[in-house]
């Protein structure tokens, strides 16, 4: 999850860090259940499972998963060839290419069994501007990427990539290339929209605690900001509603909100694109300064205290959240692990607006709008009724103690590895049970990927407190 996040803002589905791991749900990818299930049966629930993980079993997995995203491209592209009479064996002019690259990102973006419709839409610019309200910054984005594709190949020409250079032609093999880099960017791009709604939501905590009455959040609907339709219920179901205080009422969790599905702009059935969770570079700056997967809580103190959010602002830690952070590690024998649900809910308070709420695995869900159903749209009524009492409500939230703010707190632990070789805890002697295997292993592999990158050599090292050639085990 975490690897896919972090180079190009793809949610693998299997991969949520919402979803109940069970042994009847394994925490694999979706995709990899339809398309390769033996791989599945024999890597998560054959013998070699129970022996944990290497380095190069999260390589593999990563690799398995870029190779299907990677034929379901040229799938979707092989078809939109079709529709447009273009055969795959012929290379294709600058122009032709940049109308396949249309017709595949709002086959890509739509995402419908409605053929008709999509096209529909592509011969109508009107509708194509309503249906995709940032049609035209797309259709720019996509002209930048193909002039940097081209410039790139005459800047650095690479053997078969002449013909190219000197007649500007396109063979499928070139057109999936830049179907490819859609899809590793797109997030990216998408990524001004996700600080546009950040930035709204941002004006409304008035206290800077991440939160935002449900009372705000319609009132600035019913204002204009059309971005804030979704009901009570659906941000229930997504874990972006904190109904921890009775009063302070209602208050949706910024950093869950924008790392919902709703606000996903691309939806396939191996994937979706989403905003950027920023909370990510926070824990991978702890990670590397820490270099091992737990950590001493004056380490941790001090190496947060210097850190800032991204609105420049410095943490404060001092008081309940420096006593929060003791208490997770006198849980763990005197040691914080950093791949927890506590920890992760200690850097949710500490940066209230950049890392989500770690909800408990099961509790919330990775439901698009579509996929949740015609109720995930607020009606006019429901958002008139709460936008009525914004007023009231945010005086009585300002005359609540400083220390309520954190009611959403709980010590429910939920560990995503096996900690018994660095950790002692009451939970010593129990039974184990599968765990995210996708946040896990990945995880390591994004720790070896940058001590890799940062000497240019064969490492030996430790991974994450372990030798390399120690398998991971999940619990």
């Amino acid at each position: 999850h975490r690897y896919f996040m972090q180079t190009s803002n793809l949610l693998v589905r299997g991969f949520e860090p919402v979803r109940q791991v069970n042994s009847s749900s394994l925490g694999t990818a979706d995709i990899m259940h339809k398309h390769v299930p033996s791989i599945v049966d024999k890597f998560f629930t054959g013998a070699d499972a129970s022996q944990g993980f290497l380095l190069s079993d999260a390589v593999s997995l990563v690799a398995a998963l870029e190779q299907l995203i990677f034929d379901s491209e040229s799938k979707l592209l092989g078809n939109v060839y079709e529709k447009l009479q273009e055969s795959q064996q012929d290379s294709v002019s600058h122009e032709t290419l940049f109308q396949l690259l249309e017709s595949y990102v709002v086959h890509w973006l739509l995402d419908s069994e409605d053929e008709r419709a999509i096209e529909f839409a592509l011969k109508n610019q009107t509708v194509l501007d309503e249906v995709l309200p940032h049609w035209q910054q797309i259709r720019s984005f996509l002209k930048g990427m193909i002039k940097s594709m081209e410039f790139e190949r005459q800047r650095r020409p690479q053997p078969g990539h002449a013909r190219v250079a000197m007649t500007h032609r396109y063979s499928f093999d070139e057109a999936h290339e830049a179907a490819g880099s859609i899809t590793r960017s797109f997030g990216s791009y998408w990524d001004t929209e996700c600080r546009a709604i950040k930035a709204s939501l941002v004006e409304l905590d008035k206290r800077g605690t991440g939160r935002v009455s449900l009372a705000e959040f319609y009132g600035a609907n019913e204002d204009g900001e059309w971005r804030f339709g979704e009901s009570e219920e659906y941000l229930r179901q997504l874990g972006a509603l904190d109904e921890s205080s009775f009063a302070r009422g209602k208050q949706v969790i910024i950093p869950n909100y924008l790392q919902g599905a709703s606000n996903c702009i691309v939806s396939t059935p191996g994937y979706l694109i989403c905003c950027r969770n920023e909370c990510e570079a926070i824990l991978t700056e702890i990670e590397d300064t820490v270099g091992d997967a737990v950590a001493q809580p004056e380490m941790v103190l001090k190496l947060v205290g210097n850190m800032s959010s991204f609105e420049d602002e410095a943490p404060s830690l001092d008081g309940g959240l420096s006593d929060q952070l003791h208490r997770i590690a006198e849980t763990h024998g005197g040691k914080v692990p950093l791949h927890g649900r506590l920890f992760s809910q200690w850097l949710h308070y500490v940066f209230p607006r950049e890392c989500p709420f770690p909800h408990k695995a099961g509790s919330a869900t990775a439901l698009t709008p579509s996929e949740f159903g015609e109720e995930y749209k607020v009606s006019e009524h429901e958002v008139a009724s709460h936008a009525a009492m914004r007023n009231s409500t945010g005086a009585a939230a300002f005359e609540v103690a400083e220390e309520q703010w954190m009611s959403q707190w709980s010590e429910e632990e939920e560990l995503h590895a096996d900690y018994s070789l660095q950790l002692s805890g009451p939970w010593e002697g129990g039974g184990r049970d599968f765990a995210a295997v996708g946040a896990l292993i990945v995880a390591a592999a994004l720790f070896w990927v940058r001590a890799s990158r940062s000497s240019g050599k064969t490492h030996q090292t430790t991974l994450l407190g372990t030798g390399f050639d120690q398998k991971v085990h999940l619990v």
